[in-house]
Parts: structure tokens; sequence; C-alpha cells
């Protein structure tokens, strides 16, 4: 049932009136934080419920008994704790502390626990942020919810305390001033690792400034062959992952394949030597307080190859040795890099061999193809040139009939012109005669005109010509 407060502010209650209905509405949300592999510190964070949707708005609907303390669920990854930071912009002087933990129910997400100075900085900042998105280029809301208590019910490993103050943590590691006195209240990481807020702001990585640990949790490893995800060796030059020799014996078979000789094995920290048959590492992380130390136990192995001594040195200690184990460290990578280099040397060499043989067979077959295709031409040239051979032979034998033809009947035209000049020569010669003839007639008759009366009754005998006696006497 709502009603008003003094401010003018919505507040419910729980469907119940009585101190332990109210009790029994809270939501228990499991959480955790801590490195997993150093400390891990379990707890149960009260929650109250969300508004009822039914509200007008909820982001001014407030609990009844509401304590100054919020829970930000559902943090994306991609956040790192100065993102969040300046997320939360001018509210963080007001802020006391605040702790990135785990929820279980959530993956790829982290939630922050914030206790503020005073309950009205906390009521501002549940309006200003309940409902808001975190990015304008990203979709993820910022749900903002009260916490009524938080309780821590298990510490796993070593982990010295779980509650953050100054006399666990007395000074900041990036400052290295006292935690209580910077006004801009303390931060404590997913790793349990405390900072000033200020201080922290400026760290742009995801991961802690002390022991690097990062809160985006990497993909489950496993074997890059069979998928394993027991028994696993990554390969320190390249980070291949393989299965040790005890289950499938991929990370061997990728030694002898590529001469990486120095694995890491992913459960104890350890370096192994495939050339060398043995553990070349010095350092591994204390399970104590994260920080590297000597690795003391050379011939206490285990049948799995896991060393059962702890064999952690003082830190006097080790700083004396760092240097001596630097360079032992850089002399195995120097030798390891020799070999890399020859290895990679023989596999370029092998490389342009098979490139070399690759691109005569390409040439190979690139002049087959061109000599096929020229050929083809070729072909099919002396083709159409035997095909324009016959005809040309063809055309030349009738040239030459023609030529004969051609021949003859100008023979036959010029003997028929002969026969021509003859026939009109004698028709000339004929001509000729005929008027030869007549003109003799003509003479005759022009003479018997011009004789005498007496001869008038005499007959007058035509005598012919030689002309006309032969040409009648040709005649049948």
């Amino acid at each position: 049932m709502a009603t008003a407060g003094n401010s003018g502010e919505s507040t419910y209650l729980a469907p119940s009136a009585s101190t332990s209905s109210s009790a029994s509405a809270l939501e228990s949300v499991p959480f955790s934080s801590g490195n997993p592999r150093i400390e891990e510190i379990r707890g149960v964070v009260l929650l109250h419920p969300d508004p009822p949707s039914a509200a007008p708005s909820p982001s001014s609907v407030l609990p009844v008994g509401r304590k100054p303390r919020v829970c930000v669920p559902a943090v994306p990854n991609h956040m790192t704790y100065a993102d969040f930071c300046r997320f939360c912009g001018a509210f963080v002087p007001y802020m006391l502390e605040m702790r990135i933990v785990r929820i279980d129910e959530v993956e790829d997400q982290y939630s922050v626990l914030i206790k503020f100075d005073i309950q009205s900085s906390t009521d501002s900042f549940y309006k200003h942020f309940n409902g808001r998105q975190f990015s304008s280029l990203e979709g993820d809301v910022c749900r903002v919810r009260f916490v009524e208590d938080i309780h821590f019910t298990q510490l796993i490993e070593h982990a010295q305390s779980s509650v953050t103050s100054s006399v666990d943590q007395p000074t900041c590691p990036v400052c290295l001033e006292r935690l209580d006195q910077d006004p801009g209240g303390i931060l404590t990481t997913i790793c349990n690792h405390s900072f000033h807020c200020s201080c922290i702001s400026k760290w742009t990585d995801s991961s802690c400034p002390v022991c690097r640990y990062c809160q985006q949790q990497s993909e489950k490893s496993m074997c890059s062959i069979c998928g394993t995800s027991e028994n696993l060796w990554i390969c320190v030059i390249c980070g291949y992952v393989g299965c040790g020799r005890y289950k499938g014996g991929h990370a061997i078979e990728h030694w002898k394949e590529t001469e990486h000789c120095y694995s890491l094995e992913l459960e104890t920290q350890k370096v192994w030597d495939y050339a060398g048959d043995n553990y070349v590492h010095r350092l591994i992380q204390s399970k104590t307080d994260g920080k590297p130390v000597e690795y003391n136990c050379y011939s206490d192995h285990s049948a799995d190859g896991i060393c059962s001594g702890d064999g952690g040195i003082s830190e006097a200690l080790l700083n004396s040795k760092v240097e001596a184990i630097v360079e032992e460290y850089n002399d195995l990578l120097t030798s390891q890099l020799d070999k890399q280099r020859n290895y990679y040397e023989s596999l370029l060499l092998d490389v342009k061999e098979e490139n070399e043989k690759e691109i005569v067979a390409a040439t190979d077959k690139v002049v087959r193809i061109k000599t096929e295709k020229f050929q083809a031409k070729l072909d099919k040239c002396i083709e159409e040139k035997r095909f324009l051979d016959d005809i040309h032979e063809n055309l030349v034998k009738n040239m030459e009939a023609w030529r004969d033809r051609i021949q003859k009947a100008k023979e036959r035209e010029q003997a028929a012109l002969k026969l021509k000049d003859e026939k009109i020569k004698k028709l000339e010669e004929e001509i000729s005669g005929l008027i030869a003839h007549f003109e003799c007639q003509n003479a005759v008759a022009d003479a018997s005109d011009s004789m005498p009366s007496y001869v008038n009754g005499s007959t007058v005998l035509d005598v012919p010509s030689e002309s006309s006696a032969s040409t009648s006497q040709g005649r049948p």
C-alpha cells in the first residue's frame, strides 16, 4: 500500500504489515568475490523488492525502512572501474564504500554494492540512475535496488579478511595514503583489493593494479584437438593449448611438430621443458597473497607431476634472487629463440621450395594449356590452308580449261573471219564482173541505137565476155 512521506516521496510496503512478513519479502541473492586461485568470499545480499509495475513512476517509489546502501546488478564487463566511477559522476564524493562482486546467476557481468553517507544521497542516486542506460551506444540499462543487509557466509582458501577497513588495508596501493583520508570513498575490486575511488578512476585497465586479476572472466580453456578441459598445457611460445600426455598427449605432439619445448601447466602454473624433460621455471604464484615466489620443489613430484610442497620464501630473499632468475629466463628464452629461428627458417625454406614447385607446376600447366590452344589454332589454320589450296588448284584447272576454250574460240573466229573475207572477195569479184557486164550491155544498147537504119531489120547477137562466160561455167 503506497503512502506519502514527509519529503513528498512515494513509499511502498511489503504485502504484510508485520516486520517478519516484511523481512520475508526481501530477496536473498548469493554473491561471491575474490580471486578463485587465491581466496574466494561467498555471501548473501538481501535486496528490497522492485516497486510494483502499477506505480505511476517506479523511480520515485521508495521502500519503507530503506538503508543508505544500494546494489547495481548486471554491470557490463566491458565497463572498467574507471568507467563506472565516471558513470556515477557527482555521486562519488558521497559514497563511503563500493564493492565489486559477482552474482552467481548473472554471467559476463558484475555487480556493485554501494554504501552512501546519508539516506538523501542514496535516494537521489536511485532516482537518477534507476532505468538509465550505461551508454547511449549500448542497450544495457542500469538497475538500482536497495540493500537491506549483507551476510558473508563462507571464506575459501587463505584469505585474511573479507571486510574492507583501515585496519586490514590501511593504505591505498596507488597513492600510499590512508584509505580513510579520501572523501571520495573506497572501492574494493572483485579480487578484494581496496583503493581510493579517485585513484582507481585513473586506472583505465579492467584488471587489478595489484594482482592483475581481471574482472572479465575468460572462456574456459580446452584442448585444441580433442576439446577436453582436464590436464591442459599451454605453449609459452605460440599459445597453443593441448592436453597432457596422460590424457590425449596433444601438447607433446605440438612440441614434436613445432619444437616449442616450453609449456605452462594451467592447473599448477609450472613450466615444463620437453627438451630437458624437467620443470625449468623458478617462480609460482603464492596462494596466500597472489605474489610470485620461488619454487623450491625439484624432486618431490606426485604421480601426476604436481609438486607436493608449498615452496614459498620470504620477500627479501626473493628480491635478492630476482636478477639471477631473470638472467636464467633470458638465457632460456634466448636459446629457445635461436632454436625457433632455425626452425622457422627451415619452415620458410620448405615453403619457398614448395612455392617454387607450385610456381613451376602452375607455369607448366599454363604453358601446356596455351600450347594446346595454339596447336588447336595451328591445326585449324592448316586445315583452312589445305581447303584454300584445294580451291586454288581447282581454280587453276578451271582457268586453264577456260583459257583453252578461249583459244579455240579465237581460232574458230579467225577461221570464220578468213572464210568471210574470202567470200567477200569472191562476191566483190562477181560484183565487179556483173558491173562490167551491165556496162557492156549498156554500151551495146547505146551502140545499137546509133547504127544506120538498114540494120534495123537484122538481129544483133550478144557476144558474152570472158568474165560472164567463166561465171556461167561455174554454175550447174
